[in-house]
């Protein structure tokens, strides 16, 4: 699905597109909607990136079992485990 935001908002907002993405993740991640890698990946930032951010805004993280099963099976891709 594509969600198109129109350019009157961006230039009210005097937002970048890619501003407006991370803010719409920061707000769902909050919201525990998303989790950190699906919030991170919206934004199309890394995920220390987007924890980094997470912390300049002094934004909790709430890590669960899926974060957790994620990041046990990128440590067995990259042969660290």
């Amino acid at each position: 699905m594509s969600v198109v935001i129109p350019h009157e908002i961006l230039t009210t907002t005097r937002m970048t597109e890619d501003e407006m993405k991370r803010e719409i993740a920061v707000m769902l991640f909050e919201k525990e909607k998303l989790t950190l890698g699906q919030a991170s990946r919206f934004a199309d930032m890394n995920r220390i990136a987007f924890q980094h951010l997470l912390a300049s805004r002094q934004i909790p993280m709430h890590y669960g079992i899926e974060d957790f099963e994620q990041d046990i099976n990128n440590l067995r891709q990259m042969g660290r485990l």
